[in-house]
């Protein structure tokens, strides 16, 4: 061991440079590439973070393309594929969401890691410090990360109210109802931050909400609030902000490749509040059709098929719908793959789902990672299935949601990996 009393230094420079080691060597710890285990929630704080244009979904199987927005040239990035984790959360406009809800285009708030099971995983599997590889011909590194099974998908609004941030608008300059905003995404409460400044494009086909109304950029030219041509000071009105991408105009000097546009601004707390009503019922109905995802935690055994099943339901949805599950009632729990498709039946999940009684609704206090609800059913059944075992992915209906008949691409007939994705035999021969 080194001995310290030779090195000649005091000991406040000594302690200074320990703390400074000690920070680096916390943060590289946090860049750590890391890996889900098997029926645990992985904490939020180990996540890969970035940002990107969602420029492909196929929602059936929950997973999608990102175009990566790093420090080269954007327009050249090649869409990089993700995947939901079984339990990951999708947020837009503020609200639960599908996939399917979310327009391509749409820039999106990232937070991912390793594939929990690279055998199984739903898009390709990467070295893992491929976030450290320069891609070359401008595009720049971490365009491609290897973390790319997603725990915590939300476009921008979602992102800013769960962060407690807004955009704050400072000039807008506009003619034939088209221009730039120049705007910084700040915290909502601290007058003194000094986020740097960004210019943001819009258009004609930018969406502006007041209250519960859509107006047009015209509305605020004849209020006076933005001039019919040149430039005006916004003193940093705060609102939300929708952002995309699309193809500018211009060789690049000017910011032409990486400059972002507004697909919407929501001027007041009553609009993006009437956005997230609208898509919350959106997402309560879907997941009413489709049925709870959760995992089991544990199964006890009796004769002749009876068990009793304890499952976590997993999280990031609307509180009404854990509220439906309410002990002694009718349920039934099918089997599921990790893309959240059912299983194991020819004519939808009603077919050989168990049927049987919620015996006990156990909530959890405290912290609850992200993922999970932290609401626990124990469920018995007369007749237990091959899908209900600790560890495996399950859907679930409280008796009080319908009972329908899913589209053909949203279930398997069987359990098996290889069947979870379509193959060309899935179009008819004509």
């Amino acid at each position: 061991m080194m001995n310290i009393q030779k090195i000649p230094m005091s000991k406040y420079s000594f302690i200074l440079c320990l703390v400074i080691t000690l920070s680096v060597t916390s943060s590289a710890l946090a860049d750590e590439p890391f890996r889900p285990e098997a029926g645990k929630f992985p904490p939020i704080e180990k996540a890969h973070s970035y940002r990107g244009e969602l420029v492909f979904v196929d929602h059936a199987n929950r997973r999608g393309s990102l175009r990566v927005a790093r420090t080269g040239k954007f327009y050249r990035n090649d869409p990089h594929p993700f995947a939901m984790l079984p339990y990951g959360v999708i947020w837009y406009h503020g609200a639960p969401a599908d996939l399917r809800d979310i327009p391509l285009g749409t820039m999106l708030h990232v937070r991912a890691f390793l594939p929990p099971d690279p055998k199984i995983s739903a898009v390709p599997v990467l070295p893992v410090n491929n976030k450290d590889v320069d891609a070359g011909h401008y595009r720049g590194t971490g365009i491609a990360p290897a973390e790319n099974h997603v725990l915590l998908l939300e476009d921008e609004p979602s992102h800013c109210q769960r962060e407690g941030l807004v955009w704050k608008l400072k000039e807008v300059t506009l003619k034939n109802n088209q221009g730039v905003i120049v705007a910084s995404r700040e915290a909502k409460t601290d007058a003194d931050d000094k986020s740097s400044e960004e210019k943001l494009t819009f258009d004609a086909a930018t969406r502006l909400w007041r209250g519960r109304e859509r107006i047009v950029i015209a509305d605020l030219i004849a209020e006076g609030a933005w001039p019919a041509v040149g430039k005006k000071s916004l003193d940093g009105q705060p609102v939300q902000l929708g952002i995309t991408w699309r193809p500018a105009p211009g060789d690049g000097l000017n910011g032409a490749f990486t400059q972002f546009h507004i697909s919407d601004i929501w001027l007041d707390d009553a609009a993006i509040q009437h956005a997230a009503q609208l898509q919350t019922e959106t997402h309560k109905c879907f997941i009413r059709s489709r049925w709870m995802p959760a995992w089991v935690d544990t199964v006890e055994y009796g004769k002749f098929g009876h068990a009793t099943a304890t499952a976590t339901l997993f999280g990031g949805m609307a509180p009404s719908l854990y509220a439906d599950f309410q002990k002694g009632s009718g349920a039934q729990i099918n089997g599921a793959e990790n893309t959240l498709k059912h299983t194991g039946g020819h004519y939808g999940p009603g077919q050989m789902a168990a049927r049987g009684t919620i015996v006990d609704v156990i909530t959890a206090t405290g912290d609850i990672p992200l993922g999970s609800s932290g609401v626990q059913i124990r469920f018995e059944t007369e007749l237990i299935i091959e899908g209900i075992r600790p560890g495996r992915v399950v859907r679930i209906r409280p008796e009080s949601w319908p009972l329908m008949q899913l589209p053909r691409e949203e279930y398997l007939f069987q359990t098996n990996a290889e069947d979870r994705f379509p193959t060309p035999d899935i179009f008819p021969k004509y």
